[in-house]
């Protein structure tokens, strides 16, 4: 089966971090140059979600939706260990994790430099990045430690599946820890506008791409759309910074100070896996992208989740678009890691 990911990282795939540090710095700039566009613009919403946000998280998620093919989950009970670290990790550890150190380090390590009510909301940001588990840019990591491509599928399938279900009832229950109101309607919009819809959607493109069994249709759609999953995200990243300008300009080190919890929660979460994987003897194909999607965030999700619960300017907003940053780099370091160890692993 051509799963779509046979083809070489693409120019805006493999610097994308350089593309998103100019992304933030042409937000920042144009917020600070034209405040009143971004705030006209911030106010072009419909039931709390801003439309041309919306379009552009869209434009992100459908292609990526068309990747995954459900019909691999015949091949669920093949290799169940790797399934098992996916879903443990992504579901069971993940979050909690994300949870307590966003916690640790804004309520306490970091309680004199931010004001309590904007640490809530960075708190909430890194919350909605720790529980969403990654659907998209995971086919690529898969592809750079030559993974199972099939795997991957049944694996990004399956979380996408529990996703559904479980995203809004986890978020409610670590939001409601760190005492954030949650307005239980808005995260079941965010579900259904960001997960489910284009899950369909991209079920329905695939059957009919597939129809002829030509999977090579399949293949040649998702070349042609991916460049826009690429172009959505840097639109969306210099909106939100172009909103956050102001913010940055005067709290320069807001960026620092997110990161550090959200790389350390990336290291630690791979460290988790991927040692796991080696303990139980799992084939390298299967371990690495099992450590790889745990390790990854669905930061589209996250940032859609974030505008609707906490609005454009929000420091939950802010904290997400974070993650996009320090994502890359770190998931192309764990990549090389990961190739770098491979002859340690059972193949």
């Amino acid at each position: 089966m051509n799963t779509g990911m046979t083809s070489p990282m693409g120019i805006f795939e493999r610097y994308l971090s350089i593309w998103v540090a100019l992304c933030i710095a042409a937000g920042v700039g144009l917020g600070a140059i034209l405040p009143n566009f971004f705030e006209l613009v911030a106010s072009i919403e419909y039931a709390s979600v801003n439309l041309l946000v919306a379009v552009l998280i869209w434009v992100m998620i459908y292609p990526m939706m068309v990747n995954v093919d459900f019909s691999s989950l015949k091949d669920v009970g093949k290799k169940p260990k790797g399934l098992c670290i996916t879903l443990i990790v992504n579901w069971l550890i993940k979050p909690f994790t994300m949870a307590a150190l966003a916690i640790l380090f804004f309520e306490y390590l970091f309680a004199g430099l931010v004001d309590p009510q904007t640490a809530k909301e960075y708190i909430a940001g890194m919350i909605l990045l720790g529980v969403a588990p990654c659907t998209a840019m995971v086919f690529v990591w898969s592809q750079l430690v030559r993974g199972d491509a099939n795997y991957t599928l049944v694996q990004v399938s399956l979380n996408d599946i529990i996703m559904v279900f479980a995203f809004a009832p986890i978020t409610a229950l670590l939001l409601g820890v760190t005492d954030i109101i949650v307005p239980w309607e808005t995260l079941f919009l965010s579900v259904v506008l960001y997960v489910v819809v284009p899950l369909i959607a991209g079920y329905m493109t695939r059957k009919a791409l597939n129809d002829s069994k030509n999977h090579e249709r399949v293949a040649n759609f998702i070349s042609k759309v991916k460049p826009l999953s690429i172009i959505g995200l840097l639109a969306t990243v210099v909106l939100l910074f172009g909103f956050q300008a102001q913010t940055i300009l005067d709290k320069p080190m807001v960026i620092a100070l997110i990161a550090i919890p959200l790389l350390i929660q990336s290291y630690g979460i791979f460290a988790i896996a991927y040692g796991w994987g080696y303990l139980w003897r799992v084939p390298f194909s299967t371990a690495a992208p099992a450590a790889l999607i745990g390790t990854s965030n669905f930061f589209e999700l996250a940032v859609a989740v974030a505008i609707s619960l906490f609005g454009l300017n929000s420091g939950a907003a802010l904290a997400t678009v974070v993650g996009v940053l320090v994502e890359v780099p770190v998931m192309l370091s764990l990549v090389a890691f990961a190739n770098r160890t491979r002859s340690s692993f059972k193949q």
